[in-house]
């Protein structure tokens, strides 16, 4: 292995800054990789149009984007074409992802536990899921060329082809067996999902700012919709009398009805009282300050973060969605499939996490054991006391 290589495995160097992912505004690719003077890669966009006429969402192909570009950074460092790349350069990308900054993480701190929320913070490096996604991105760059009897050989993405026939005709009622990864894929912790208690809940509420954060977190914590998805609700989806929003489900990306609690929509029309009502086809959410435009994901997140510097808390636009969903689980009047039906969620396994014990709940359930009386033990009926007395003694 070269130094350079070996160099940007261990994490010394960074990769260079150069080209994008771009947002196009007509054609049918919604976006594309450019290289550093702006032209599209077409080995990437032939690709990425592949994914498009197979139904892929934009966000899906923005996200292939990031994952190619990345690649197409590493190949420029180590100055190779993308069609001579092996399994050794693959490794390349992983080792340096391991050992590397993300630059989302940067100033995260040290990794200790927040004794407020009990969530341990994110490592500064990219999650293992992360690298996996980039991988299984990588195999699928290279399978679709090699379709076509382009690309090198042997795919540079090391595959576990046992694995991919074991799990081929698995029910997905059915446990998934326990077998070996394929190479360079990184192990995942599952993760139990944290909701946030009720008494936090309205000190969060109470720590935002401005009518449009609170009514922005009251609709989270009473729909249960995803970040992106709520985000996008236009002014003629919001059913006041039917105490509900319309949104675009991530994974369908059919509009449908998710609840909405009298509170949020009083926080919510706070909020149009301040700012305007937006008009039928306007986005709800929009920025408060500088020029007007439309609320971003990053500037929603920013709401919880000025939040959570606040109260010394780690809590985070999906822990709203987990805390709708475990208080929904909770309830008694509701079932299951009710709960689906609100949440979107398609299939029954996706809900197994929500459905074990609350650790909070477990744990007050343990101090109250604690803190109980003994019981005083008391004789079997049937037994005459006395005669223990002359047996055992008094």
């Amino acid at each position: 292995m070269d130094e350079m290589r070996l160099k940007l495995l261990e994490g010394q160097i960074g990769l260079p800054g150069i080209g994008a992912v771009r947002q196009n505004t007509a054609g049918l690719l919604p976006y594309a990789v450019v290289d550093e003077a702006g032209r599209e890669i077409e080995e990437f966009s032939v690709f990425l149009r592949d994914l498009v006429l197979t139904d892929m969402s934009p966000l899906t192909v923005r996200s292939y984007g990031n994952d190619l570009l990345r690649w197409w950074r590493v190949l420029q460092l180590i100055g190779l074409p993308w069609d001579q790349a092996g399994r050794m350069d693959v490794e390349v990308m992983v080792g340096w992802m391991r050992s590397t900054v993300n630059p989302q993480r940067r100033g995260s701190g040290a990794r200790l536990m927040n004794p407020r929320t009990g969530k341990q913070p994110l490592a500064a490096g990219y999650a293992p899921s992360t690298i996996n996604h980039a991988l299984a991105v990588l195999a699928s760059f290279y399978a679709f060329h090699a379709r076509f009897a382009r690309g090198p050989v042997v795919n540079p993405v090391p595959e576990s082809p046992g694995r991919r026939a074991r799990l081929a005709h698995r029910s997905p009622l059915e446990e998934t067996p326990g077998m070996r990864r394929a190479p360079l894929r990184q192990k995942t912790a599952v993760l139990a999902p944290r909701s946030i208690p009720d008494d936090l809940v309205d000190e969060l509420i109470g720590a935002l700012r401005t009518s449009r954060d609170r009514a922005l977190v009251s609709l989270y914590l009473s729909s249960g919709a995803r970040a992106s998805e709520l985000l996008g609700v236009r002014g003629d989806q919001v059913d006041w009398a039917g105490q509900r929003v319309w949104v675009v489900s991530k994974g369908s990306r059919i509009l449908e009805p998710v609840p909405a609690s009298p509170e949020s929509l009083q926080y919510l029309a706070a909020y149009f009282h301040e700012h305007g009502t937006p008009g039928p086809g306007e986005l709800v959410w929009r920025a408060l300050h500088g020029t007007p435009r439309p609320l971003t994901y990053h500037a929603a997140r920013r709401v919880l973060q000025r939040a959570n510097a606040v109260l010394g808390t780690d809590w985070s636009l999906h822990d709203l969605r987990h805390t709708t969903i475990d208080r929904m689980v909770s309830d008694p009047n509701l079932t299951l499939p009710e709960v689906m039906a609100v949440t979107r969620h398609r299939r029954v396994s996706s809900m197994a996490p929500y459905l074990r014990p609350r650790i909070d709940e477990v744990f007050q359930k343990v101090q109250e054991h604690f803190a109980a009386p003994r019981p005083e033990p008391t004789l079997t009926p049937g037994y005459d006391a006395d005669d223990f007395t002359v047996v055992f003694g008094g």
